[in-house]
């Protein structure tokens, strides 16, 4: 059975390439010279120097084959031209029901999900809020659906920055 696609905006696939690119041309060759040079020190049985480098070799080469994968499986989807209802990589800002506050969340991939990033979170099409914006218009109130549901006013959807 043929693995499922990934969806990615492509903002998020040329991130995820610029730190593969690092990855093979930056990192993976000094994780390489480390290795030479703790080999040059001699005996590796109580090389820290040793130890540490093969342990990074090994989460570099991990992130690589990650990354490779995703790549492989990743499908890029960007919002319809002249769309009005509110896609991948758009930036919504939206007002929970009985808050005065705004909120700015951008939709993205599951991939590419990070609720710390700032100017504002990026939310995942599949979390819960992400489901619940995605396919409707400014204007209208929606219930995200959990378990605490509660409902919120979308303000403001623009395409990704």
């Amino acid at each position: 059975m043929p693995e499922q696609k990934m969806i990615m905006t492509r903002e998020g696939m040329d991130k995820l390439e610029k730190e593969y690119r690092h990855l093979i041309d930056v990192e993976r060759p000094d994780v390489i010279e480390a290795l030479r040079q703790a080999r040059a020190q001699g005996d590796l049985s109580e090389n820290a120097d040793y130890d540490a480098a093969r342990n990074r070799q090994a989460e570099i080469e991990d992130r690589i084959t990650e990354i490779e994968h995703i790549k492989d499986i990743a499908e890029i989807v960007e919002a319809p031209k002249g769309g009005k209802k509110i896609f991948l990589s758009n930036v919504v800002t939206y007002r929970e029901k009985g808050e005065k506050g705004l909120e700015q969340v951008k939709i993205v991939g599951t991939v590419e999900a990070n609720p710390m990033a700032e100017p504002y979170p990026l939310i995942s099409n599949e979390s819960a809020l992400g489901k619940a914006l995605i396919g409707h218009v400014p204007g209208e109130k929606v219930m995200v659906e959990c378990d605490d549901p509660y409902e919120i006013e979308i303000v403001k959807a623009e395409s990704g920055k």
